[in-house]
């Protein structure tokens, strides 16, 4: 059997190339290389010494999925912009690997009902497991019912300790924010952040001031300045803390879209950013963060590692081996122009 119709040299093999180079069907290929029942003998054969060839070593996890089961899994999410439901997504479908595994993705719109109505019927297709996805990051409901299939939360948790949640260290991720200005060599950092009603807020606010404390510092005014998560509430903030703190030389923001607010004032006051100021974000979301001017270093939450990470745990759980446990990820800051060492 020759290779010429495998995959490209430095690519890792998918289920794709098998098939190709067996000349079947990917459906035909995965039931092969899974030891389903109603594949001929040559033809299994032909699709396990094309796998040899290819080296194509399907995910492990994915195959176990698919002993006798429907091999889905329904991701329901309150995220109506995709925000954080697509990084989630496309992180989990990593998990699962090569496996032909299929995601029925739907949005609740933060409605009970509604989110009641997309259970049943992702129930009624006999998905094996679900994902729930919140839009922010407080402890929500458990799903309502008997679920009797395994149900990983991620972003938000479930208010149910018992249940398995993935979620984001908002308070690690402000403390990170802090220590990546201190190294930057500043002192005197404001915190201008959104709805002191979030969670998240919360939480960054608390790892910022905690980072401060240990550095011997104390954030300006005394406390964050709550508002709004959008640039028009940024810009007013920094007019705010410019006026009453002009030797402020941080910035650390809840958001990436009050961050650009912020930048957007500061360019009006004639605030050199970088060199007398740094501002820094969080959440990392390219669309903003690449195109501010300056360009935006920020706290990225890893969605795409939460993802997996439900990923993995969902599969742990319909396998039915070791129960998982709940993980919470730290951030990580992505460097861009918009903080710098002073001199």
């Amino acid at each position: 059997m020759s290779t010429e119709a495998g995959s490209p040299a430095g690519r890792v093999p998918t289920l794709t190339d098998v098939a190709r180079l067996a000349g079947v069907s990917v459906a035909t290929a995965s039931k092969a290389i899974n030891g389903r029942d109603e594949v001929k003998a040559a033809t299994r054969e032909r699709v396990l010494e094309a796998a040899a060839l290819l080296s194509f070593a399907p995910n492990a996890l994915a195959r176990g999925l698919l002993g006798g089961r429907t091999g889905t899994v329904g991701l329901l999410t309150s995220d109506l912009e995709g925000r954080f439901s697509i990084p989630i997504l496309m992180g989990a479908e990593d998990a699962f690997g090569a496996g032909p595994v299929s995601v029925f993705l739907c949005d609740a719109r933060g409605d009970a009902i509604r989110e009641a109505h997309h259970v049943r019927a992702l129930l009624s297709r006999r998905v094996d497991g679900l994902i729930v996805v919140g839009s922010r990051t407080d402890p929500r409901p458990p799903l309502v019912g008997t679920i009797p299939v395994p149900v990983v939360y991620v972003y938000a948790s479930s208010a149910n300790s018992d249940d398995i949640s993935i979620t984001v260290d908002n308070v690690a991720g402000g403390r990170l924010a802090i220590e990546h200005l201190l190294a930057c060599g500043r002192r005197n950092v404001a915190h201008i952040t959104g709805d002191a009603g979030f969670q998240a807020a919360r939480d960054r606010a608390e790892g910022a001031v905690a980072a401060l404390a240990d550095a011997g510092l104390t954030m300006l005014g005394g406390r964050p300045y709550y508002g709004s998560w959008d640039e028009t509430w940024g810009r007013a903030a920094a007019h705010i803390v410019a006026e009453r703190h002009p030797e402020v030389d941080a910035v650390f923001c809840g958001s990436d879209q009050i961050a650009r607010g912020v930048l957007e004032a500061l360019r009006d006051l004639g605030r050199d950013v970088p060199g007398s100021i740094s501002v820094l974000g969080f959440d990392n979301w390219e669309a903003v963060a690449a195109h501010s001017r300056p360009r935006l270093t920020s706290i990225d939450m890893n969605l795409e590692r939460l993802g997996a990470a439900a990923g993995r745990s969902l599969f742990a759980a319909i396998d039915g081996g070791a129960a998982p446990t709940s993980e919470q990820f730290p951030g990580r800051v992505v460097m861009r122009d918009s903080t710098a060492r002073t001199s």
